[in-house]
């Protein structure tokens, strides 16, 4: 009898997290009376992306993300093996479960996706600048919405214009704004991504077809050495430490906190030249978070200047020691023309040849926005969206309905229309909202349910696993692969190997420091080994430290893995359970040409 693993209806949650399903929509979460279909599907943790428990507020990510991600395979440009992806939130985790079409449906896709799919790639460039001016537009729009108490007496002027609304119509009409424009964001993210991943899986499959034996990296290399916008914050910082190096700043940037050292720069010429570096680089490079932008919690570099700041002091302590801290970007490109140049060299036609150069062009044409999109949306536009949202939430602090700003996210989205309502209602009335007497409970027995969920780590699936996993999307997205699958089955068997993806070439050994949250990167310690459940792009500061990378999820189209390739440092994505199988201190060897990691010593 076949393994699986073990069924959501089966799976309690920790011991004071009862009645937790009430904190997410109904659609969201598995119902009792679908038992039986629900079982039958087979669901994958999906800690990529949301490796946290959800507070009510934050599933509005994945309900958004998930959802627009799906239109497009499977409305608009009919991807033809693979449909939306189904996803329920169990125990506060996010949970994925891939639709498959029907293989006798696929032929009959085929040719509309090559009309639909055809007109965006052929027109890729002008599509993609109207892109980055919808983005941009939606951008602007969230930074014009404003949140403020409501005023004790309405505007003489708004009597005298006969305006006939108050303050309260413009406050919710803001809130709504507010999530109409996240809900465009979303739809906005995922317009070219699926076209990318869809171009890349098309060479993908030519290169397996064409060439039996291929590693799943060389392929990945073929496309490597790009230049992408998701890398401009790190670069920039980078540049800073350099400008601080040449100016002579570099004790004064080592020795003060983030405010001294402005202090002490600003005192001459060569200190306010680096200032003005540091202020022009801000916009818009430095709406970037520590996190992935899927959480109200996430911290951003331009509302936390002092993060960005520590990068660049590192930065500088290994420029004085006479560090070389640029990406080897010459090495890679180099190794991608090489393996192109040699994979090209052996066909023997002149049509298939003309068939590698199409793909491959194709493939490096659209690259680049399966990382961009990330610095645009993730970043960029969530950092803004969370702004806000804390501006509202400190209206409601303002106005004693609770004290802390991050207590609103412990209500769902719709639910925060009860709370404008009863603000508006009170205030229309003259007399106080119920909100500063019941809220305070509701909010702390909520807590009390998040808290319990985040004490208890997240099934990496349920129920019966596919014989085979071939939807392109969870393998190389998610490094979901047959083998993968079946490792996490066996986990628990062999304790000092773990497989999984191949994910960055190069063989290293080292001491592993197991990183479970960005507040925890400050820990690394310079050639150590990375061993996290995910990483994230932000995190692209400390990979000039570190000698290699070991995930729990990731494929090869994972920002793991593009990350560490364009950094040049070996990697293995995919393995299920590193993160808590290897122990900060294990010796370990990590061979990301073969996908190995090996516990040689233990701490």
């Amino acid at each position: 009898m076949s393994k699986k693993f073990i069924s959501p209806y089966d799976h309690k949650a920790p011991a004071g997290a009862e009645g937790w399903k009430e904190l997410y929509p109904y659609y969201m979460v598995f119902q009792d009376n679908l038992k039986e279909t629900e079982e039958n599907k087979f669901f994958f943790c999906d800690s990529q992306h949301w490796p946290n428990v959800f507070k009510p507020f934050d599933a509005i990510t994945v309900e958004f993300a998930v959802k627009c991600l799906g239109q497009y395979n499977t409305r608009q440009w009919l991807i033809p093996p693979a449909n939306g992806i189904d996803f329920k939130i169990h125990n506060g985790y996010c949970y994925m479960s891939p639709v498959g079409v029907a293989p006798e449906l696929i032929g009959d896709r085929v040719p509309q996706f090559l009309e639909r799919a055809g007109f965006y790639f052929q027109n890729w460039n002008t599509l993609l600048d109207n892109w980055h001016v919808k983005v941009k537009g939606v951008i602007d729009e969230m930074e014009a919405v404003k949140f403020e108490p409501l005023p004790e007496v309405i505007d003489i002027e708004w009597v005298k214009n006969g305006v006939g609304l108050d303050p309260t119509y413009h406050l919710i009409q803001n809130y709504d704004k507010m999530i109409d424009l996240c809900y465009k964001t979303w739809m906005y993210h995922f317009e070219f991504l699926n076209l990318g991943y869809a171009a890349y899986l098309d060479f993908f499959g030519f290169c397996k077809e064409t060439f039996p034996g291929i590693p799943d990296l060389s392929i990945a290399k073929m496309v490597q050495g790009v230049e992408v916008d998701l890398f401009r914050p790190d670069e920039e910082l980078r540049k800073l430490s350099k400008l601080a190096l040449e100016l002579k700043l570099t004790d004064i940037i080592s020795s003060n906190s983030l405010d001294a050292a402005l202090v002490a720069l600003g005192a001459s010429a060569e200190g306010k030249q680096w200032i003005e570096a540091w202020e022009n680089a801000k916009y818009p490079w430095f709406n970037f978070t520590t996190g992935n932008g899927f959480y109200s919690t996430d911290k951003y570099w331009i509302e936390n200047l002092d993060i960005p700041f520590g990068y660049i002091q590192d930065y500088v302590s290994r420029l004085v020691n006479g560090e070389n801290i640029d990406r080897p970007t010459e090495e890679i490109a180099a190794e991608r023309d090489r393996i192109t140049e040699e994979y090209r060299d052996s066909i023997p036609s002149a049509e298939a040849q003309a068939a590698f150069d199409g793909k491959l062009g194709l493939a490096r044409v659209v690259f680049p926005y399966v990382e961009n999109h990330n610095f645009y949306i993730e970043h960029w536009a969530m950092c803004v969206f969370w702004r806000k949202m804390r501006e509202l939430s400190s209206v409601f602090v303002q106005t004693g309905f609770y004290d802390d700003i991050y207590d609103m996210f412990y209500f769902r989205r719709e639910e925060i229309h009860q709370l404008l309502f009863d603000y508006g209602r009170g205030w229309a009335m003259g007399v106080p909202s119920i909100g500063p007497d019941y809220l305070p409970n509701e909010i702390a027995r909520r807590k009390k349910i998040v808290d319990a969920l985040s004490t208890a780590a997240p099934k990496p699936a349920f129920n019966e696993p596919p014989a085979v996993v071939t939807e392109p999307f969870t393998i190389m997205l998610w490094g979901i692969t047959t083998d993968s699958v079946q490792s996490w089955l066996n986990s628990g068997e062999t304790s000092n190997q773990l497989k999984g993806m191949a994910a960055s070439a190069g063989k290293v050994e080292g001491i592993a420091r197991v990183i479970n949250s960005p507040e925890e990167l400050g820990q690394l310690q310079l050639g150590e080994i990375l061993v996290t459940r995910v990483t994230a792009p932000s995190w692209a500061p400390v990979f000039g430290k570190i000698k290699a990378t070991v995930t729990d999820i990731g494929g090869m189209m994972s920002h793991a893995a593009i990350v560490c390739r364009e950094y040049g440092l070996p990697a293995v994505t995919g393995t299920g359970s590193a993160s808590t199988t290897i122990k900060t201190g294990d010796l370990i060897e990590v061979n990301g040409s073969t996908g190995e990691v090996v516990i040689l010593k233990a701490a």
